[in-house]
């Protein structure tokens, strides 16, 4: 029995790490132009900065409604976050590890969000802010659901 292989699209990771170190570059470049200081940031802005790159992590990464983004790039019909990257062996297959990845998402979402925050600030500060209180959102419906069923169990246990 013969196994196809697919090659791994080590070009596309590559053009895929250069655009994401250019549109860093350029940003960075921007910031300097415009005279932004990213240096006025603070610790709570980092601890924002990382619940909204949680929450569009896991939007791009697991939500339906977010599922658009990936279908072009995954195995079958893109649903809740289960699906695989297409062994295509091209930038396609590259993007589908990139969009079903939540760390790698991650990464570009944290970019993106700074660079709105340094370059646009009020409107970064409003989007990172927002998508901040959804990922915290997220944890207490988390825990709210967690605590329910923990306390539904006891109660059935005790009856």
């Amino acid at each position: 029995m013969t196994v196809l292989t697919t090659r791994r699209p080590y070009s596309a990771y590559a053009g895929i790490t250069g655009a994401f170190v250019g549109g860093l570059a350029l940003a960075g470049g921007l910031a300097r132009l415009l005279d932004r200081d990213p240096r006025d940031e603070s610790a709570l802005d980092l601890v924002v900065l990382g619940v909204a790159t949680f929450k569009v992590a896991r939007t791009i990464t697991r939500d339906d409604v977010a599922s658009f983004i990936r279908e072009p790039f995954v195995e079958d019909e893109a649903g809740p976050g289960e699906e695989h990257a297409v062994e295509t062996g091209d930038l396609r297959q590259a993007i589908g590890e990139l969009v079903t990845c939540s760390r790698c998402v991650g990464t570009w979402a944290a970019a993106g969000l700074s660079t709105t925050q340094i370059l646009a600030p009020r409107f970064g500060r409003v989007l990172t802010w927002t998508l901040a209180a959804a990922g915290v959102n997220d944890w207490l419906q988390a825990g709210f659901s967690a605590l329910t069923n923990k306390a539904n169990e006891l109660e059935q246990r005790a009856g």
